[in-house]
């Protein structure tokens, strides 16, 4: 186990330089630049402003005017030593940017994953028990409803009728007093109160795609021969249930952690903007349409990094769930 360990840990610095380099030469393929951008807006207000001049000047200082190669490893260099670049767009650190949104990101994250997890497995086991019944059509027509519904036109769709009929407007993560407010127990309560929205909005697609699949899962296994030996045998439905067909079932949903870990984590950009979210999802989109590269390629390994952890995380707790598994040799189960 602990050879497994320290295997992955190697396999996901490899991958993180990978993606690394995928995701500097992209951010870097459409056409022009932050500073072409920059110059453009600048000269708008300011037409007397000697564009060329000025551009030279920056291109040296954020030395642009080396090839691409030696860009990516001087980011890189910098990177090992804990500084992530400058943003073009905010003119400051963009490790400063992203953890001054990270805490809220994750707690977001965390509780949108939980809620996830635990409305979907049970609705998943009940749909599987009781097949074709009344309840398990209704859970299927609301899953289906749920996939097929994008979640910032859910969050629009709250916002609205919040406001129409009760006068309430949704969006944000707290009051207007407390936003610039320093943290306090009054204020995580606020946070806390606002929070159950995006809970839902964001959670909403996985957690209709979690219950098919562990409705799915759940049911191959309960036609399975040792379920019908089991029950032949007399061991109690809740018993056998628990012990045998939803232990093996569950493996897919714990396998699932890997990708449903950072899509949460982007706060799932659009929908976060829709719901004014102060996550790292709108920072990225704002990143990508300034071409803000060094803010962008940090936040894009922040979220390879999530699901490099999220995967590490279900492989181990499949180890844990089914006793079946075990990592020997070069990774064979």
């Amino acid at each position: 186990m602990l050879f497994y360990v320290i295997r992955r840990f190697i396999y996901m610095i490899i991958l993180l330089f990978i993606v690394s380099i995928a995701s500097f030469v992209i951010i870097q393929l459409p056409p022009g630049d932050y500073l072409t951008i920059y110059l453009e807006r600048l000269h708008q207000l300011s037409p007397e402003t000697r564009a060329e001049d000025l551009r030279s000047a920056l291109i040296v200082q954020y030395g642009l005017d080396k090839p691409l190669y030696i860009q990516y490893f001087r980011w890189m260099k910098n990177l090992l030593h804990g500084d992530l670049g400058r943003s073009f767009t905010y003119d400051e650190p963009a490790f400063k940017l992203i953890t001054e949104r990270l805490p809220l990101t994750v707690a977001l994250s965390l509780a949108t994953l939980i809620f996830t997890y635990i409305v979907a497995i049970p609705i998943g086991i009940y749909s599987a028990i009781h097949q074709y019944s009344i309840g398990d059509y209704c859970f299927t027509f609301i899953g289906f409803i749920g996939l097929s519904t994008p979640n910032f036109l859910l969050a629009l769709t709250l916002m609205f009728l919040a406001f129409k009929y009760f006068g309430v407007e949704l969006g944000g993560l707290f009051s207007m007093e407390y936003i610039q407010a320093p943290w306090s127990m009054a204020k995580i309560i606020d946070m806390i109160n606002h929070m159950w929205i995006p809970i839902i909005v964001i959670g909403t697609a996985g957690t209709a795609g979690l219950i098919r699949v562990m409705r799915g899962c759940l049911l191959d296994e309960l036609k399975k021969q040792y379920v019908i030996t089991a029950r032949a045998k007399g061991i109690a439905e809740r018993t056998l249930l628990f012990k045998y067909p939803i232990r093996v079932a569950i493996n897919p949903i714990i396998s699932t952690i890997g990708w449903t870990l950072p899509g949460i984590g982007s706060g799932e950009g659009i929908t976060a903007m829709v719901l004014n979210l102060p996550t790292t999802g709108p920072l990225l989109i704002e990143a990508l349409l300034n071409e803000d590269m060094y803010l962008a390629g940090t936040i894009i390994m922040f979220l390879c990094f999530l699901t490099l952890i999220g995967t590490f995380i279900s492989d181990l707790l499949l180890v844990l769930v089914d006793p079946r598994i075990r990592y020997e040799g070069h990774g064979r189960r």
